[in-house]
């Protein structure tokens, strides 16, 4: 059985993040969407609000493609959750030349902790290329339209956290 790791914050979810999971939910049986728990980020959403918005959001995926989706919440190395949850493969996505430079360094550092799991880089849609939980939440704050960025279910949560 081919476990795929997808890791990130996750605050909130977007668009950009759902193409990089039906990318990778084609690539393997099961993918686990390992939300990081990183209290030094300080998330606009709690740890059970994003865990609940990917398990809404990758329903209608995992029916489509019959790729097991799990959501996985973890606190430690990456790479000890790839082990926890029997992955041998780390899914990234990149948005631009710079996120190249760190997730570069990450590989390497994951490689000499365990080399037998390997890192995938995907990359979104042209269209979702430039989205990012930062400035989606920031745009929501100001009263901005996120609809292109986010489902409405997740727009809806913006509002209500920042009562528009």
């Amino acid at each position: 059985m081919r476990i795929a790791l997808y890791p990130g914050t996750f605050d909130p979810i977007t668009n950009g993040h759902l193409d990089i999971i039906g990318r990778a939910s084609v690539l393997v049986d099961r993918l686990v969407i390992g939300v990081a728990i990183n209290r030094d980020k300080g998330p606009l959403f709690s740890l059970d609000e994003r865990v609940a918005m990917i398990e809404t959001e990758c329903a209608e995926l995992c029916a489509s493609t019959g790729t097991e989706i799990i959501v996985h919440p973890f606190e430690n190395l990456l790479i000890d959750c790839a082990r926890d949850v029997g992955a041998t493969i780390i899914v990234r996505g990149l948005r631009a030349v710079a996120d190249f430079e760190y997730e570069y360094q990450m590989v390497g550092m994951n490689r000499a902790l365990d080399s037998s799991i390997e890192t995938v880089f995907l990359m979104a849609e042209a269209r979702h290329q430039a989205i990012a939980s930062k400035l989606v939440k920031e745009i929501a704050r100001l009263g901005g339209d996120v609809s292109k960025f986010v489902t409405p279910a997740v727009e809806a949560a913006l509002k209500a956290k920042f009562g528009a």
